[in-house]
């Protein structure tokens, strides 16, 4: 996951720092040193990761700091606010237009996965009250308009496109009079890409910014191309003037750095990044909750909306009164299953609650193909098995680990889980929980 060998490293490094007690001047100096070279292995930009390590270690060696009680924690606090401040310190949203529709273009290069993110803003939009429209300007990538169709179609989002025109400039215009005359509030621009940036490319960009006038054109960069997304994020800063910037693919880098480079290298905000490749896999973006991510801390608050985005208000309170009466059965545990890994990877999951990192994860399976196992035991279930589990005996079992193409083991293992789970359910029923975890329990 994002950030995984930088939250490592510095969760050594800070680690160190505590149990010191007080501190010397060579050793927040040392520390500094070694957060700078953590910083450059998550492939941070050179100059940001020195500006950054230079803000710190100012703040760090001061009396305030070298004098406390908890000197430690207190360089932890420092970096923890230096980081949030260096990705843009308060999330930033959308600016949709007092006029209707609010133009929204998406531009990048070729591959970083604009298509994709176009239609999964639209359902984020879609989700907040908007009445979105999608326009297919991409005219050269093959089958670009169908791949547009096809994921707006997921989201019940309609998509204006003209596959007979090879004009992006003229298609974005009839696409703004289409969504004027069906009151579509919000018009979202898929562009072309190129494998490079080149003039033809920009100049493109530049004749459908000035049709259509848009209140936010935002970069689609990929974080696992590293430096060139820096690279591609300053030139189409020089020619469009962005108003934000989308991470992809955030999930697949292991070092992350774009982020913490691109605001600092642009000064244009980050406003949404990419965590997967399910459709509702795009998170606004919150520097706070990512430095908090970064450093071990957590981000409780992402988790919680995940939760209530993901689980069912009324099957949350109907879940809530099968736990006081004991009356919960595998057909829950079955849709908890499925309410649950529509949350995302579960290891991105654990990496919000606080105090948990890789190295705690070590030994704990998550092995995403266990969700698939377990719904096959419980589908090879009869319905009167999986309301009274207390019924199934051996052959009950060998029979549903023979449907389930499973084994003996993993269907008494289940049944053992199950009833584990029963018991740690009615402990949670007797507790107070925040209102969008109460589908976990």
């Amino acid at each position: 996951m994002a950030f995984d060998n930088l939250k490592d490293r510095l969760s050594d490094i800070f680690g160190n720092l505590k149990k010191k007690g007080k501190l010397s001047e060579s050793d927040v100096k040392a520390a500094m040193r070694e957060i700078r070279l953590a910083l450059l292995e998550a492939d941070v930009n050179y100059k940001v990761a020195k500006e950054f390590v230079s803000k710190v270690s100012e703040k760090a060696i001061g009396e305030k700091v070298m004098e406390s009680l908890t000197p430690g924690q207190q360089v932890i606090k420092i970096v923890n606010e230096e980081l949030c401040e260096l990705m843009g310190g308060t999330n930033e949203k959308i600016r949709f237009s007092d006029a209707p529709p609010t133009v929204i273009m998406l531009v990048g290069l070729q591959g970083a996965g604009k298509t994709t993110t176009c239609a999964k803003l639209a359902g984020i939009l879609k989700k907040q009250g908007k009445r979105p429209l999608l326009a297919a300007c991409d005219v050269y990538r093959p089958a670009a308009v169908d791949q547009l169709i096809t994921v707006g179609s997921s989201f019940d989002v309609p998509v204006f496109y003209d596959k007979d025109s090879k004009d992006p400039v003229a298609i974005s215009k009839r696409a703004l009079e289409t969504a004027k005359k069906e009151l579509n509030d919000v018009l979202i621009v898929d562009t072309a890409g190129r494998l490079h940036i080149d003039e033809t490319l920009m100049e493109e960009l530049s004749n459908i910014k000035n049709a259509l006038n848009p209140s936010e054109i935002l970069l689609v960069i990929d974080a696992m191309t590293g430096q060139d997304a820096l690279n591609s994020a300053t030139a189409f800063n020089e020619q469009l003037d962005l108003s934000g910037i989308i991470v992809t693919k955030l999930d697949g880098d292991a070092r992350g750095g774009s982020v913490l480079s691109v605001r600092a290298v642009t000064h244009k905000p980050i406003k949404y990044v990419g965590m997967g490749e399910k459709l509702n896999e795009l998170e606004p973006f919150h520097p706070d909750r990512m430095a908090s991510r970064i450093l071990g801390m957590g981000d409780v608050l992402t988790l919680i909306e995940k939760a209530e985005q993901a689980f069912d208000e009324k099957k949350a309170k109907e879940l809530e009164k099968k736990m006081k009466d004991q009356s919960f059965t595998f057909e829950d545990f079955l849709d908890q299953l499925d309410q649950l890994k529509n949350m995302g990877p579960l290891d991105n999951m654990l990496s919000m609650i606080p105090g948990v990192n890789k190295k705690a994860l070590k030994g704990i399976d998550l092995d995403e193909k266990q969700f698939d196992r377990t719904k096959a035991i419980i589908l090879s279930m009869t319905v009167k098995e999986r309301q009274n589990p207390q019924i199934i005996n051996y052959s009950r079992k060998q029979r549903i680990a023979n449907g389930s193409g499973t084994t003996l083991q993993e269907v008494n293992g289940l049944l053992k889980q199950f009833e584990q789970m029963k018991k740690m359910m009615k402990q949670f029923s007797k507790k107070k929980m925040p209102r969008g975890m109460k589908g976990f329990f």
